[in-house]
């Protein structure tokens, strides 16, 4: 197996591809991070505080989000990109092994962002789309002597992430959905959307109601997911394995709400896109010819620093650089101007022959552009105008502190390997590409032998079989379970049961609450409203926090009030609520999770009445929980 696998990556190494994709995929994914980061923050007090507001978390942990959402800015901008990837990652790590974020909030995403958040770090995203090709552009560009940073990558770097952080995981959880009765029925994708807690806000009864298309639904995405993984890197099966994920995880992002997961997924499929296609993105992108040409003195490298800004972010090829000391002479529009002055600002010539110089120039390139348009706006204000000018001035009059001093030489150190994590240490570890191929091929080894581990271990034994009762085996399954800890604290290697028989079977029951004052008025907390669905913004790991592990099928006292406890306070607090004499009542509902087929199944769950079954009692920071008459372990 490991010869085979050493001559695919062989192979993979030589076969250099457009960095394109690998760009715009890494701004998709970033941003999943950056509103990840935002949801976290937003919701910090529920997540992290032990109880919301009342014992707070160590404030330490709000910064670090703060840092962490710069990090994933500079992700998404292409900066200093290794460096942040190697950042983010830690942050993965670190909140979910170190936070509520392991067991309590597990967003059901964490594992496939922290998958391929370590293989960013290795991945060459910022040869496309990203501010390190404009820093190495001016680090290593002289006045006649334009440096191009290279903009292809080996087609591994497409690969890995499809087979390790999507190929793996569907194999997994296909071996999961085998064992699941409504999956074998064909109910697997029509379910969840029933069930109150894990529907989102769209009616998609039309098409749950077809019961002969959501089996083929659920048919189909267990096949998908078994031929991904043989599939996905032969290139006649790219497109439609592409669309096929794409409308799977478009389905899961409409129809439930755990839309991070659903947009984290997604992503992914930009890699599958054929190069063919950035091309022609790119060429309808670009204009036919030039709508602005810019004269620039050759010779001051502010102007061609300005110059390589400009050509870097002007996508649609819109402005035309001419030199004045080649071209000047060439235009009449320009004969007007004394030599004197001719080199002491930026001109701009646009089709219908009107002259601009200075600020006027800046601003008819923003506009050229087209995406910048409004930042000319906003420079063409009243005030705006007249404050920029005096910056442009004051730059342009002090010009000769850019003055070549002899140290404009072309350095011929290859940029990019500056970039690589530890590039040092790599290149003495993996100087040729036949030790990078093998270094690669152990390391997809290992990730197989984790995988594996984690399948046959819960994808097989536990869910076929019966735990070993033979003291030697009992250790291996302890070993084998402590190995599945690592790998999926550090590598996202997990098992991928989700939405399985054994959580909704049994489920028949979902609970509320509302607030009653003094005067005996009762509020619903904006929380469950009285379809029984979670309301917006407390999806994704919030959702997962009440949904899977408050309120399920087997709900112990204990971890109920645990929950209790933080949605009250928290909700307490948010809407001025005095917890020094506060009752909140818990109301249930009884839905049905059948495992075969029964129509109208949403509508009927959202119509089903509540009943008062206990209250929640605030006095001062002692809470106290009275369900009278329910056995929450019979549930």
């Amino acid at each position: 197996m490991y010869k085979t696998i050493l001559n695919l990556v062989a192979q993979g190494l030589q076969k250099p591809v457009p960095a394109t994709g690998l760009g715009v995929f890494r701004i998709a994914f970033s941003l999943v991070i950056l509103q990840e980061i935002l949801f976290l923050y937003y919701f910090r007090h529920l997540i992290f505080d032990p109880v919301p507001y009342l014992d707070r978390a160590s404030p330490m942990l709000h910064f670090f989000l703060l840092v962490w959402l710069a990090v994933a800015g500079c992700l998404v901008l292409g900066y200093h990109t290794r460096k942040a990837a190697v950042f983010n990652y830690l942050f993965w790590v670190l909140f979910v092994c170190f936070t509520p974020m392991w067991q309590d909030f597990d967003g059901g995403f964490d594992q496939l962002m922290t998958s391929t958040s370590f293989l960013l770090i290795f991945l060459p995203s910022e040869r496309a789309l990203s501010l390190d090709n404009l820093r190495h552009k001016l680090r290593y560009s002289v006045p006649g002597s334009p440096y191009q940073p290279p903009t292809q990558v080996t087609v591994l770097a497409y690969y890995l992430p499809l087979g390790i952080s999507l190929g793996l995981l569907y194999f997994d959880s296909g071996l999961h959905k085998l064992s699941s009765e409504f999956w074998r029925n064909g109910m697997g994708a029509w379910l969840p959307p029933t069930m109150p807690y894990y529907m989102s806000a769209i009616d998609m009864s039309q098409l749950l109601n077809l019961k002969g298309f959501e089996q083929l639904i659920g048919y189909a995405i267990i096949l998908f997911q078994f031929l991904f993984l043989p599939l996905f890197w032969q290139r006649r099966f790219r497109v439609p394995l592409m669309l096929a994920g794409a409308t799977f995880h478009a389905g899961i992002i409409l129809s439930l709400n755990i839309y991070p997961f659903g947009f984290a997924m997604l992503v992914h499929y930009l890699l599958m896109v054929p190069f063919r296609w950035w091309r022609e993105i790119h060429d309808k992108l670009r204009l036919a010819q030039p709508i602005l040409t810019v004269f620039y003195d050759q010779d001051c490298p502010l102007c061609n620093r300005t110059v390589i800004v400009v050509r870097h972010f002007d996508v649609r090829g819109a402005i035309d650089f001419k030199g004045l000391q080649s071209h000047a002479r060439q235009y009449t529009a320009l004969d007007a101007i004394p030599d004197d002055k001719l080199l002491t600002d930026l001109y701009a010539l646009d089709g219908q022959g009107r002259l601009f110089a200075g600020l006027d120039t800046y601003i008819n390139i923003l506009q050229a552009m087209g995406y910048t348009l409004p930042l000319a706006w906003l420079m063409g204000l009243p005030g705006c105008y007249g404050l920029a000018g005096q910056l442009y001035r004051k730059i342009a009059d002090n010009r000769e502190r850019w003055v070549c001093d002899g140290a404009c030489t072309v350095i011929t150190a290859p940029p990019f390997e500056d970039e690589r994590p530890f590039s040092r240490g790599y290149a003495r570890y993996a100087a040729t590409e036949r030790q990078t191929a093998q270094r690669i091929a152990k390391f997809l080894v290992l990730v197989l032998v984790l995988q594996l581990n984690s399948t046959i271990h819960y994808g097989l034994l536990y869910r076929w079989a019966q735990r070993p009762a033979d003291p030697a085996l009992a250790i291996l399954d302890h070993l084998s379970d402590s190995i599945i800890n690592y790998s999926h604290a550090f590598l996202g290697i997990t098992p991928h049961a989700l939405y399985m028989h054994d959580h909704f079977a049994g489920y028949n029951h979902i609970l509320a609450l509302s607030y009653r004052d003094a005067s005996g008025r009762e509020t619903w907390l904006p929380f469950v409203n009285q379809e029984g669905r979670l309301l917006a913004p407390h999806w994704g790991r919030v959702q997962s926090m009440w949904a899977n592990v408050a309120v399920t099928s087997h709900m112990g006292r204990d971890r109920l009030e645990k929950f209790l406890r933080k949605i009250t306070a928290y909700w307490a607090m948010e809407l001025g609520i005095d917890l020094k004499d506060a009752d909140f009542v818990i109301k249930l509902k009884e839905v049905q999770v059948p495992m075969a087929w029964e129509d109208d199944l949403r509508h009927k769950n959202m119509a089903a009445p509540w009943r008062d079954i206990g209250v929640v009692q605030w006095r001062g920071k002692t809470m106290r929980v009275d369900i009278p008459g329910l056995d929450i372990e019979a549930l």
